[in-house]
């Protein structure tokens, strides 16, 4: 009974913040698109119109839930909740300031779970029975998987150089320098990359409007549509703490909880705005420019990159031995 008590408090200590986290930033969005666009934004709802997103997201549960007779029940209403199952199963490998599940290969546990999360898109837009969610389901398939293929060599490159899996030992490995610094061409491969991850503008092609309406979810609405929603600002989240984590690392002179925490979610948040600020600046990408991109410019690249630092590693480990003789 005790163990099932704090397994359910840990799992309430991930998900409030991730819910307040995801509301966050949405008003945040909000705000940031009315004043680049010369409108006010959210500003009714509660003080300066903090509590809109809340109001949204009561509106959005307590709509009635819609299906498509010709759809496939099961699958059609599991696919959002195993799409946010995925996205909140990710933070608990994330250290800040200790991880839940504490793995060697946290690294590869996060390109393995996040993976899976293909298989909820692509079943979605098939369990719809809808052209236009089959279409975006099978874009978000193929541009997940083309830019996964980058990430993971970008990953590939930063253990090389750091000599590990693990995130805590990643962070403690740039207690010097930041690894942006000496990687700012990776760094800014993963920063594009991170946005095609989750569909951000100007990479949004699942979400057409001008040919596929609203893309994979088209079919959804009310408490489905608001996971999938959950599930999408969760991993804005998450790929910006990760990219803090893996480029942005290290301990302060004096790592105190909760002040590393906040440092941490100053460069979170820092790097979540751009994620806003590209999406009011930058028209959609076409379909062909964004796989040109991967497969012809980042995929080559990325190797190239990961190759140097193969050499250079091997060069100075062989020179090594030579300075004591």
């Amino acid at each position: 009974m005790n163990n099932n008590l704090i397994m359910l408090i840990n799992i309430v200590n991930i998900i409030i913040p991730i819910l307040i986290a995801v509301a966050f930033i949405v008003l945040i969005e909000r705000k940031i698109l009315g004043y680049m666009q010369l409108r006010k934004g959210p500003s009714i709802v509660g003080p300066s119109g903090t509590m809109q997103t809340i109001a949204d997201g009561i509106k959005l549960f307590i709509k009635e839930n819609l299906k498509p007779s010709s759809a496939t029940p099961t699958l059609f209403f599991l696919s959002p909740a195993l799409f946010l199952l995925l996205a909140l199963i990710l933070w608990t490998i994330i250290p800040c300031p200790n991880p839940n599940i504490n793995v060697n290969l946290s690294l590869i546990l996060i390109l393995g779970i996040s993976s899976l999360s293909v298989y909820s898109l692509l079943g979605t837009g098939w369990a719809s029975n809808s052209k236009y969610s089959l279409i975006g389901g099978i874009r978000a398939v193929a541009q997940t998987i083309s830019y996964e293929i980058s990430i993971s060599i970008i990953l590939l490159s930063l253990i090389i150089l750091t000599g590990t899996f693990n995130l805590n030992a990643i962070i403690n490995a740039q207690n010097n320098s930041w690894l942006i610094f000496s990687c700012i061409p990776l760094s800014y491969i993963w920063y594009i990359s991170s946005l095609a991850e989750t569909n951000r503008t100007p990479f949004d092609l699942t979400e057409g409007e001008s040919e596929l309406v609203s893309g994979y979810n088209v079919e959804y609405a009310g408490g489905p549509f608001a996971l999938f929603f959950l599930a999408e600002y969760a991993n804005i989240i998450f790929i910006n703490l990760l990219s803090t984590i893996l480029f942005l690392g290290g301990n302060l002179p004096i790592n105190i909880f909760p002040i590393n925490i906040i440092i941490i979610a100053i460069k979170t948040s820092i790097l979540s705005s751009t994620f806003l600020w590209v999406r009011a600046s930058f028209p959609r990408f076409r379909y062909d420019q964004l796989m040109f991109l991967t497969w012809k410019s980042y995929l080559p690249f990325s190797i190239s990159f990961l190759l140097w630092n193969i050499i250079l590693i091997n060069s100075i480990n062989n020179a090594i031995p030579n300075t004591f003789l």
